[in-house]
């Protein structure tokens, strides 16, 4: 893991996954990243080890739904860290934070807010599925 937090930090990356002796760096805000992973290629999350800069709620339902073995995270709000507690995904952090800023920081990150109310990873997929579908029908 330690090498992996290396990387993610020496690379300027969002995130990066390693899962057997594969290596994969992401350098996208947001969610996108994840989500194209477990709907296209699920099976490289599977028993994955994850270094991300943030982690929210979306982010971690995500993380959960697609099998991840570990995370550490520079940033991870509360409630992605309550639902890593209902997951059998090791959890390490630099700083809680109670929530994910926006882009401009003047309120929530939209899939934090979006994400809030949701208990279980299963019920945030749908809400993450339609708000990248809304993004990506925009450009």
């Amino acid at each position: 893991m330690k090498e992996l937090i290396n990387l993610l930090h020496s690379g300027g990356y969002s995130c990066v996954i390693a899962n057997g002796e594969m290596h994969r760096t992401f350098t996208q805000r947001g969610v996108a990243d994840l989500y194209d992973l477990l709907t296209l290629e699920p099976d490289f999350l599977k028993g994955a080890s994850i270094a991300d800069k943030v982690v929210g709620k979306g982010a971690a339902a995500l993380m959960i739904l697609g099998g991840i073995k570990e995370l550490y995270t520079d940033i991870i709000s509360s409630k992605a860290l309550e639902l890593f507690c209902q997951s059998d995904v090791k959890v390490d952090f630099a700083e809680e934070v109670p929530f994910i800023w926006n882009r401009d920081h003047t309120g929530w990150c939209p899939v934090e807010t979006m994400c809030s109310e949701a208990e279980s990873a299963e019920e945030i997929l749908p809400l993450i599925h339609d708000f990248i579908e809304k993004i990506r029908n925009k450009k």
